[in-house]
């Protein structure tokens, strides 16, 4: 379904904010639409549980994938998996799609693998004037003295190093054997639109202004949102439960996320 002119503004407007509600320095977080797909916040001392640290950062700038520092240890999906995750007593089903985004999806497993989700809040959700974006995924989240408008800003930290682990902005082109990494299609001069496209029920990465800066933050489309695509990675699709995101609040929490099948295609 087309955007209308006064919901393709709204989406314009909010896709310049919405990803963007954090620092400019990548501090703990990344955003995407505030905290997603254009307002994503930059990552800063974050906190997992309610443990604050305020890590060394190591961030992805390079164009290309195996010349991107750390991309190798990054985790990937080699194909499908399939998370079900249940807020509010009832599951949302979310088909990832590591065959078109294995790092983006491989990062989201591995977090819903090790517990990184249960218990966080969305803490953004963007309904009026038009349906926008479900947020959540901020670790900082976890720590119900956290207010929901100090939320946007936080990543996942590694306990091995102690450090902020960003992942690469990852899309692939229609027709191309590889996805683009570090850079969006408009920087990158790719006119295809990409294999995963932002269409309602999409989930995809937040981050902040910069490419690479995404982490732990999601969201989830509640419309078909064709002015993110090429802009932000979409990694899988609501398979069932669609009627559950529709009825999420800003302030519900994922009671918790497992991977019940694809667990082995994890790498």
């Amino acid at each position: 379904m087309r955007l209308n002119c006064s919901k393709f503004l709204f989406v314009f407007i909010c896709s310049a904010f919405l990803f963007t509600s954090c620092t400019t320095s990548q501090v703990a977080s990344n955003s995407s639409p505030t905290s997603t797909p254009t307002q994503t916040s930059s990552e800063s001392s974050t906190a997992i549980g309610s443990e604050t640290a305020s890590p060394e950062t190591t961030t992805v700038s390079e164009n290309g994938s195996e010349s991107i520092p750390g991309f190798k240890e990054l985790p990937r999906l080699e194909g499908k998996a399939t998370v079900v995750m249940i807020v509010k007593g009832s599951p949302i089903t979310i088909d990832v799609d590591g065959t078109n985004a294995p790092i983006t999806a491989g990062n989201f497993v591995d977090l819903v693998q090790r517990g990184v989700y249960n218990g966080l809040m969305f803490h953004r959700v963007e309904r009026d004037p038009s349906p926008f974006v479900v947020q959540g995924g901020d670790p900082q989240s976890k720590d119900p003295k956290v207010p929901v408008t100090d939320l946007g800003t936080g990543s996942f930290i590694d306990p091995k190093t102690n450090k902020i682990r960003y992942i690469p902005l990852e899309i692939k082109p229609l027709g191309s054997e590889k996805p683009l990494y570090s850079k969006t299609f408009k920087d990158a001069a790719v006119t295809q639109q990409p294999v995963l496209k932002h269409k309602r029920g999409a989930v995809a990465m937040a981050r902040s202004q910069m490419p690479d800066s995404a982490s732990s933050q999601f969201y989830f489309a509640l419309s078909d949102l064709p002015p993110l695509d090429g802009s932000y990675a979409v990694f899988g699709y609501v398979r069932e439960g669609m009627d559950v995101v529709d009825k999420i609040q800003q302030g519900d929490r994922i009671d918790s996320a497992k991977v019940t099948q694809g667990a082995e295609n994890l790498k």
